[in-house]
Parts: structure tokens; C-alpha cells; sequence
């Protein structure tokens, strides 16, 4: 399971109702955030989830409107006296955006807490057992981009009407066979795990891309998600424009959903040049199930 609670759904310039990007993602008891705009820490208290076990950022590019933030949350932890390391997950030319800012303020080297930067290449980069995250490149206006997919494994669970069918008693056998271990009944008997374990579910698929010109290339990652979560900048009367800046429209940003066979598409990164309701009339004539992101919206996939 994943939740999500949107800190920042505006695009380059905010408004009094969205905030700069940020997205607080929490996955067994960990909490990271992908993106962290200026005024994060501020939504992050708005917002009801504080400041605890804060530990991870993922940058999906060194755009300001997505990095601004770090400061002023780096500095906010230190008063709070934090001794947890950062680590800070980016593209190689990201980080070092964010280094030269830290430096600019605190000294070359330097920062107001703990902090680790891992620069990210293509596939996995976090493996935290009940979940994974990997990346991928995304193409926007010639920088590092990147887009994650987090996904949380199926599990197999034992059948009660195989366990009751084939005798198996209560206890530490069953515990064997839910592991995956085969067990011996009345001394001659082979229970195997294949004869009283459903078929795999609860495996959860979440994409998150932050800005991207194209969508070219990326549904091998996107494929069969569960939720996708996405910019759409413009609308399609504007999408010569949408090139000219590196964005998607909400058209382009629905098709892609359908191609994708995914779930459930949520835009963000609005402009305000647009009102919502056109945007999701855009793209809910390609693709129902969408929804446009508002700051503070808490969803669980």
C-alpha cells in the first residue's frame, strides 16, 4: 500500500490554492518526498504530516520550482534537532544543483544535517522489502530527468478450504507452508505449499513522472500501474506551446494512461492559465478514471 498526500500541484509559478511541486509518499512506516518545492515545509505542517521520519527525497529534476524547497526544510530539521540522515536521490546534474545550493549557504561541502547524495541511474535503488523503487530517464528540456515506479510485491496466502480439505492443523505447519516450505503430516504425508496457497494479490504498482516534453519510450514503466501520477501543463489548443516548454497536454498525458492499461491517472503541475475543469474534460474524454491532484489531497493505492 502507498500513500500519497500532495504538497505542491502547480506549475512553474504557484497560486494562493497550489503550492510548487512536492509529493509526500508513505510506505511501510518509511515516508519520503518526491519533488520539494519552495514552501514544502510549510505544507508539510498544513498538510497534518509533519516533519517524523522524514529521511528521503527523490528529485525528479533540477528545475527550481522542484528544489527550492530543500533549504528551508534542511534548515527547519536542524532546529528541530534531527539526527536522521538525508539521503537525497537525484540525477548526477541534480545533485549537483542542490550541492552548489547547500554550499552557497552553509559552505562548500557543508549542510545543516546529515545528508547523503545518491546520484541515480537506471533501475533499482531502493529494495526495503515490503516495497521497491526504480527509476527511469525522462526526456524534458535537456535535463537528468527522471521517473519512479514504487511497487509493493503480491503475496500467495493459505487457503482455509485446502488447508480443511487436505487436514492440515492449526500451528507451526501451516506457518511452513505460508513460507513456502513443504511439510510432512502423519509421518507419510507431503503437504506442498503449491497444494493449499491462492493465487498471488495485493501487489501494488505506483508511477510517478514529474515534468516531461514526451511520453515516448516510457510505457514499458508504466505499464499496468495502479495509479499514474503525471503532469499535464496545457491543454491541447495550446499544445504547440506544451513543445516550445518541454510539458505534456491532458490529452497526451490520457492517451498515454489508456495505451498504458493504467488504473487510475491523476494529473498535476496545473497551470494557472487553465481552470481544472477543462483539464480533466480534456483528458476524461480519453480516459475516465482521472483526477486532477489539489493540494492536500491524501490518496491510498
Amino acid at each position: 500500500m502507498f500513500a500519497l498526500t500532495f504538497l505542491g500541484t502547480s506549475a512553474s509559478v504557484p497560486s494562493a490554492e497550489r503550492n510548487h511541486p512536492a509529493l509526500l509518499i508513505e510506505a511501510a512506516g518509511q515516508r519520503m518526498l518526491v519533488d520539494c518545492g519552495e514552501g514544502t515545509q510549510r505544507q508539510l505542517l498544513r498538510s497534518g504530516a509533519g516533519f517524523r521520519r522524514l529521511d528521503r527525497i527523490l528529485l525528479t529534476h533540477a528545475h527550481l520550482d522542484h528544489v527550492l524547497g530543500i533549504p528551508g526544510l534542511f534548515s527547519t530539521l536542524r532546529l528541530r534537532q534531527s539526527a536522521e540522515v538525508m539521503m537525497v536521490h537525484g540525477g548526477p546534474a541534480t545533485l549537483e544543483t542542490v550541492i552548489q545550493m547547500l554550499a552557497g549557504l552553509w559552505g562548500a561541502g557543508r549542510a545543516p544535517l546529515p545528508v547523503e547524495f545518491a546520484p541515480l541511474a537506471a533501475g533499482r535503488f531502493v529494495d526495503a522489502g515490503d516495497f521497491t523503487i526504480d527509476c527511469f530517464p525522462v526526456r524534458h528540456r535537456d535535463t537528468d530527468s527522471f521517473g519512479f515506479v514504487f511497487q509493493s510485491p503480491a503475496r500467495r496466502h493459505l487457503q482455509p478450504n485446502l488447508l480443511a480439505a487436505l487436514d492440515v492443523p492449526d500451528g507451526p505447519l501451516r506457518g511452513e507452508l505460508a513460507a513456502g516450505r513443504a511439510v510432512v503430516i502423519d509421518g507419510d504425508r507431503t503437504i506442498d505449499p503449491e497444494d493449499v496457497l491462492g493465487p498471488p494479490s495485493g501487489g501494488r504498482k505506483l508511477v510517478v513522472i514529474g515534468d516531461t516534453e514526451t511520453t515516448e519510450g516510457l510505457a514499458q514503466h508504466v505499464v499496468d500501474a495502479d495509479m499514474l501520477v503525471i503532469e499535464a501543463t496545457f491543454l491541447d489548443r495550446d499544445a504547440s506551446i506544451a513543445r516550445d516548454y518541454g510539458h505534456l497536454t491532458a490529452a497526451e498525458a490520457a492517451s498515454f494512461a489508456a495505451a498504458s492499461n493504467v488504473k487510475q491517472l491523476v494529473l498535476t503541475h496545473m497551470s494557472g492559465r487553465y481552470e481544472d475543469e477543462e483539464i480533466l474534460a480534456e483528458a476524461a474524454r480519453i480516459f475516465p478514471n482521472t483526477r486532477i491532484a489539489a493540494d492536500f489531497d491524501h490518496i491510498v493505492v
